[in-house]
């Protein structure tokens, strides 16, 4: 745990030095020649969205990028090129990267009016890429716990399997087994999925190095999708009474007939409750990276203050960011947990037996 503290603070220092280089060539640029405005809207939204090049560092005036591969069905058929081609505003086979509009960041081509459309876009992006490789460790990691145990058994002494059986246990003994009830094993495989996988996911993107940082929780696409396949399992696992109790609750019959208040305000309730997961998640990761980067930008918003004040500054910004990024490590926990949580509370309620068959028993 110590050694994974240093790890983290030597990252996130890096980081934030990282910047304050940066800031420092800005400054002496600027004696030559009048600086950009520096917009921290356009800074935040900038390293929060999703990118069709993994931008690393700038040395030397030179760009250190990776870039990703672009797949795309425009009006003139297949493309399939690396995004390399659209760097700096270049345009390759007809097509480039929109500065400006509703497009602003995606790849467009002009149609015969001369406007800006999209083309049918399947390009590994940096989320894509970072799904793609969060899903690849994240069966990796299973299966040398899984290997572990079918050598060893219980008797297994590798600290890494004993960390992982920690919070397997933890979520489906205190989580999935009595939030879901006596079915809980039919459940449990896809809800310990959706921790590991949110909780990888969230650490990843604290990390600000290749082919770490990419803010793919903080990305509408992914929560939507989790939150989706969530409310589709509770759905169709929901017994009769479930659907009763929607359709016809328990209440007096002047709130269901002749205006069905009720069953409305039920329905409603079967949609609130994948949006809840899905903003939930989104919003507190969204959050936090713009409160790290929102610190770190007083580094150039400060450059133009003068070294001292300069200096002095960026010293309480990367105090600060250090300070947030452990704080943001709780928060990938807390957030992968509650998305379960309430996942596995669904799921229950959704397997609700009729009352008197409870009384039974």
């Amino acid at each position: 745990m110590h050694k994974a503290l240093k790890i983290s603070f030597i990252l996130t220092f890096a980081f934030v030095l990282g910047f304050q280089l940066k800031a420092t060539e800005a400054e002496g640029a600027e004696k030559h020649e009048k600086a950009e405005t520096f917009v921290v809207r356009d800074f935040i939204m900038e390293h929060v969205g999703d990118a069709y090049i993994w931008h690393i560092t700038k040395w030397n005036d030179h760009e250190v990028v990776v870039p990703l591969p672009v797949i795309v069905y425009s009006s003139t058929g297949w493309h399939v090129f690396m995004a390399s081609e659209l760097m700096h505003g270049q345009t390759y086979q007809g097509l480039y990267i929109a500065e400006e509009g509703d497009y602003k960041g995606k790849i467009v081509e002009k149609n015969t009016a001369g406007e800006e459309v999209r083309p049918f876009d399947i390009s590994i992006t940096k989320n894509a890429f970072t799904l793609i490789f969060s899903g690849t460790l994240l069966i990796l990691i299973i299966m040398l716990v899984v290997k572990s145990y079918k050598k060893n058994g219980f008797k297994v002494k590798n600290k890494f399997v004993l960390f992982m059986e920690m919070f397997i246990m933890m979520i489906n003994d205190d989580v999935i087994k009595p939030c879901v009830g006596k079915d809980y094993r039919k459940y449990a495989p896809y809800l310990l999925t959706v921790f590991f996988f949110v909780f990888i996911n969230n650490v990843m993107g604290l990390i600000p190095i290749f082919p770490f940082g990419a803010n793919l929780t903080g990305n509408i696409a992914f929560t939507f999708t989790l939150a989706m396949i969530t409310f589709i399992i509770v759905n169709i696992s929901g017994t009769k009474e479930y659907w009763r109790e929607i359709f016809w609750p328990d209440v007096p019959l002047l709130l269901k007939f002749p205006l069905p208040f009720f069953p409305i305000l039920e329905v409603i309730g079967v949609f609130t409750k994948p949006f809840a997961l899905m903003i939930r998640l989104l919003a507190n990761m969204i959050a936090g990276h713009s409160i790290i980067l929102g610190l770190i930008s007083i580094i150039f918003i400060t450059v133009s203050f003068g070294k001292a004040t300069n200096i002095s500054l960026t010293f309480v910004s990367m105090l600060l960011s250090i300070f947030i990024s452990f704080v943001e490590v709780l928060v990938a926990f807390i957030q992968a947990y509650i998305f379960t949580l309430l996942s596995a509370v669904y799921i229950g309620l959704a397997k609700i037996e009729p009352h008197n068959k409870e009384m039974k028993h």
